[in-house]
């Protein structure tokens, strides 16, 4: 537990009337950098819970009102957003929309995932967005990786530092032993041959490199245009899921993309969708690398120096 608080509250009211009040002055009240929503509670049951959806590859300038417009048709909408761009002010593409029926949820993606929008050159991608309980059982999932991560990061420096001792190995430190004799070239990085020897330990080896950030799993996208926006990525990578971030690495002279970039999405299963789809994909004349973000272990010693880590 952090003791931050989660973006929401409850508040009783003695009569109905103030509470009308209330809704009336408040909701959509800007409080320092974002809009209140204030509404009546409703009573928790089956049919509200994962009503939330994710939508991606709207055009950029469509406005809240046209957005809800089209997805009103599917149900009654507790809540719509459009994420924009802090320093541009743009719209990403992308917006969050619960509705107040999980049936009403299910029917807009039914209706609408992959559906062209007026003026628009491409198909939105409409999906469930993670539930809190889902982001929380990642956080937890998170914390065991990183714990895991850490033991991975010891045993492949115990593996290459004392190789003599493998009668005193614990199981994790066993593995890595067993990885350096399958590659026994000195000071070789160990905790991709242990992510192939045990493909349980996948998640882990990616926290262990630096690819689990605070946000989520972080992942290196290579070789982009120097025409290359932001905008792009999120419609590239939105349809496999939840994107968190976006960023482009720029020139800071000619402001031009350096030919790389980072993507952070919500969930590991997802991102590894992701880089299994566009690694290797053909953005316009050139040819994407996609991989998860990789920061060199100092303990290790590689024979060249990665590009995957961030800047």
């Amino acid at each position: 537990t952090t003791g931050e608080s989660l973006g929401y509250a409850f508040v009783k009211f003695v009569r109905p009337n103030d509470a009308e009040k209330a809704i009336k002055t408040l909701n959509g009240l800007r409080l320092q950098n974002k809009t209140i929503k204030v509404s009546l509670a409703r009573p928790s049951s089956e049919s509200i819970k994962g009503a939330n959806l994710y939508i991606c590859g709207l055009p950029k300038k469509m406005t809240q009102v046209e957005l809800e417009e089209q997805f009103s048709q599917c149900g009654k909408i507790i809540t719509a957003r459009i994420l924009y761009d802090n320093k541009t002010g743009l719209s990403r593409g992308v917006a969050f929309i619960r509705f107040d029926q999980r049936c009403e949820a299910e029917l807009a993606i039914k209706k609408l995932n992959g559906h062209m929008p007026d003026n628009s050159s491409e198909p939105i991608t409409v999906k469930f967005a993670n539930s809190p309980s889902t982001t929380t059982r990642q956080d937890n999932l998170s914390l065991a990786l990183l714990k895991q991560a850490a033991q991975l990061q010891t045993a492949a420096v115990s593996a290459v530092s004392t190789p003599n001792r493998s009668n005193l190995l614990s199981p994790i430190q066993q593995l890595a032993s067993i990885s350096r004799l399958k590659y026994p070239t000195s000071g070789i990085d160990l905790l991709p041959a242990m992510a192939t020897a045990n493909p349980l330990f996948a998640p882990a080896v990616a926290a262990s490199t630096g690819a689990l950030t605070a946000t989520g799993w972080c992942i290196f996208v290579y070789n982009l245009s120097p025409e290359t926006e932001e905008a792009t990525l999120w419609q590239l990578f939105g349809p496999f899921g939840a994107v968190q971030t976006v960023k482009i690495v720029r020139d800071s002279t000619t402001n031009k993309c350096k030919g790389f970039g980072f993507v952070t999405m919500s969930n590991y299963e997802e991102a590894l969708l992701s880089i299994q789809s566009l690694n290797g994909f053909a953005l316009g004349n050139r040819v994407l690398q996609v991989s998860f973000k990789s920061t060199p272990n100092p303990k290790m010693k590689t024979s060249s120096t990665s590009p995957t880590s961030s800047p």
